[in-house]
């Protein structure tokens, strides 16, 4: 048995450069600004067992600080757990957060992944029956802006003759976040006749339309160039399911939907009560690998693909282990900035833009565990606050 006797949670910031923060700090307001920084907070979470056993995971994409408030409630709760448990874990801690968006859960659960494959001396993938090896990616691009970066319609068909050239062969669109239905309308329309015949395109308004009639709009300019999915188009925060039934009903493109919905149980009832034609997983967001797979699962059943939300190791993992997904996302990207995230690896992994090989594709770590070593150097020099747990 590996007994759960410590859990620490390692708070740290980095600069990211060239970017600016519009808003009140979610992903959506990061923009491109020449000569801009901005100083983001992620943290880290170690779960350590009586016999050695050790879990790592730094949560990129879900590592927010009201993420950050969800695991520091759930850490202590591990403490005499054996960290082989895991189905019996996800189902207490899914528990424990019923009342909240169960951010917090997925690190935890991704850690104990972790340290399972360590273990056992096998990837995450190999444990979850993985078999594909390399992922076909798409560039999923910053938000539009106004400073000089994807300012235009024909700044963004530029980047994706450039993501082309790269290797890659599918390219999703970030508008504006004003939500003017013309111009997001005559942004894809443009991008749609430079490559629509060369790319796999998709749109991702971010649900930053204001009206349905905006969004079935703009959904109809997606059909004019065969436009592979639209995804969280308006207002209702990507929640309504009957709203997205009837936008599926009036257009050609298909819907991809459940990215804000949390957990297996609520995107079962948003895929049979017809609100998409995809359904969205991200192991950060949706409860840890385990729940991530839950949802791949749950969406075979129904005959559905399953496509997963932004880029991470414990992405690759569950992705190569799903028959029934085809893309892997490369985010947030853009042609003079980097993607927002920390440079916690100490091992070659990446996930920027450049990293994607001439097949249009990025590799599964095969090593144990996740299959990467974190920098932990880099994290003890740039952290905060440590918050340790002891049995």
């Amino acid at each position: 048995m590996s007994i759960i006797d410590q859990v620490e949670v390692h708070e740290f910031t980095f600069t990211a450069r060239n970017l600016h923060l519009k808003g009140a700090g979610a992903h959506a307001s990061i923009t491109y600004q020449k000569g801009a920084s901005i100083l983001l907070t992620k943290y880290a979470v170690v779960v350590s067992c009586r016999d050695g056993a050790r879990g790592e995971y730094v949560p990129l994409w879900g590592g927010t600080r009201p993420a950050l408030a969800q695991t520091l409630t759930l850490a202590p709760l591990l403490l005499g757990r054996d960290a082989d448990h895991r189905e019996q874990i996800y189902d207490d801690l899914k528990r424990e957060l019923r009342q909240y968006d169960h951010y917090g859960h997925g690190p935890i659960d991704i850690a104990l992944w972790d340290l399972a494959g360590k273990k056992f001396g096998a990837s995450v993938s190999h444990l979850l029956g993985g078999y594909r090896g390399r992922l076909k990616a798409y560039a999923s691009t910053y938000h539009a802006d106004r400073s000089g970066g994807l300012d235009s319609k024909e700044k963004f068909a530029a980047f994706a003759e450039q993501c082309l050239d790269l290797g890659y062969r599918g390219f999703k669109i970030h508008g504006w976040n004003e939500g003017d239905a013309r111009e997001e309308a005559e942004n894809v329309r443009y991008v749609g006749r430079q490559v629509a015949d060369r790319m796999t395109l998709m749109l991702d308004p971010a649900c930053e339309l204001r009206t349905f009639a905006d969004a079935l709009y703009v959904g109809r300019a997606c059909d004019d160039f065969g436009y592979f999915w639209y995804e969280d188009p308006y207002r209702d925060s990507g929640v309504s399911a009957f709203g997205h039934r009837k936008l599926r009903e009036m257009l050609k493109t298909p819907i991809l939907q459940t990215e804000h919905v949390r957990g297996v149980e609520p995107k079962a009832d948003f895929a049979i009560a017809g609100g998409t034609d995809f359904l969205r997983a991200d192991p950060e967001y949706d409860m840890g690998i385990t729940g991530c797979m839950k949802i791949a699962h749950l969406a075979e059943a129904l005959g559905l693909d399953c496509e997963v939300h932004a880029s991470d190791p414990a992405h690759r993992h569950c992705m190569n282990a799903m028959r029934n997904t085809n893309f892997y996302e490369v985010a947030l990207v853009g042609p003079d900035c980097p993607n927002a995230m920390p440079p916690v690896y100490a091992c070659g992994y990446s996930d920027a833009l450049e990293a994607v090989g001439k097949d249009g594709c990025f590799p599964v770590p095969t090593g144990p565990g996740l299959g990467v070593t974190y920098d932990w150097d880099y994290i003890a020099k740039n952290r905060t606050n440590l918050h340790r747990f002891t049995l």
